[in-house]
């Protein structure tokens, strides 16, 4: 009992819950005392009771607390181009802080112990510390801008928030209740959700006609079947990329 009072404690004692305000900005509130990882730059504003507690460093490595596994990482991203400038924020006490990127649409979840956003770098805004940080191949990236590798983030406890960016007001698709098929232009994905990794399968429609500049423009797409369930985050902007191929 008094183990998991002292557990208790120590949450309530250090919590970060994060909020959009208007779409386009990223609210933070402290309470206690936390870290934050967030985009280099991102920080727009903040308020807290007497004088500032808080305060930016740069992450020179990783969000990892190992050394080793920091600059592993650290070249893995470089290799795959999933490099992200990271800021690490040490919030000292109660305060309310705020965050954008150029005033690109933000979207908040807040993941279950296990569960994982596969993301590109570029669209990473912030993620608390309950959140394992790492790269990964996932092999698809002759195909699209997407690349070889995805930057991944999974909840290892129950403060795990992570706020992404997109280009416009982007929509959800889910089929974790309703077990359909989801197919997608991997060039307008912003990131998928689910347990474990829940990587999509790449179906490409390329044929003779492909060959003498008859393509529809939709020559691929990611997909996801019933038997994975998936929360896919979609923006209404596609990133320059995929197969340009014809004969003059």
């Amino acid at each position: 009992c008094s183990t998991n009072k002292q557990f208790n404690t120590e949450t309530r004692n250090k919590m970060l819950k994060f909020e959009t305000v208007n779409e386009l900005t990223l609210k933070v509130t402290c309470s206690g005392s936390d870290v934050l990882f967030t985009k280099a730059g991102a920080f727009i504003a903040g308020e807290n009771t007497g004088a500032k507690n808080y305060t930016f460093e740069k992450v020179l490595f990783g969000p990892q607390n190992n050394i080793g596994q920091a600059i592993f990482g650290q070249l893995v991203r470089r290799v795959t181009g999933e490099n992200l400038p990271l800021m690490k924020v040490n919030l000292n006490g109660d305060s309310v802080t705020y965050y954008a990127n150029y005033g690109q649409h933000i979207v908040v979840y807040h993941l279950a112990e296990g569960e994982t956003v596969s993301v590109e770098s570029e669209n990473i805004l912030a993620f608390t510390q309950d959140c394992d940080y790492s790269v990964r191949f996932i092999g698809v990236g002759i195909l699209s801008q997407k690349g070889l590798a995805t930057s991944t983030l999974t909840a290892k406890g129950p403060n795990a928030y992570v706020a992404v960016l997109a280009d416009g007001n982007p929509i959800v698709l889910s089929n974790v209740s309703s077990g359909s098929t989801i197919s997608i232009d991997p060039d307008a994905v912003v990131c998928w959700i689910g347990k474990g990794h829940c990587d999509p399968q790449v179906t490409a429609d390329v044929s003779w006609k492909t060959f003498i500049g008859q393509t529809s423009g939709e020559s691929y797409q990611f997909e996801w079947h019933g038997s994975t369930g998936v929360t896919v985050i979609i923006q209404p902007s596609e990133r320059k990329g995929g197969i340009d191929v014809g004969i003059d």
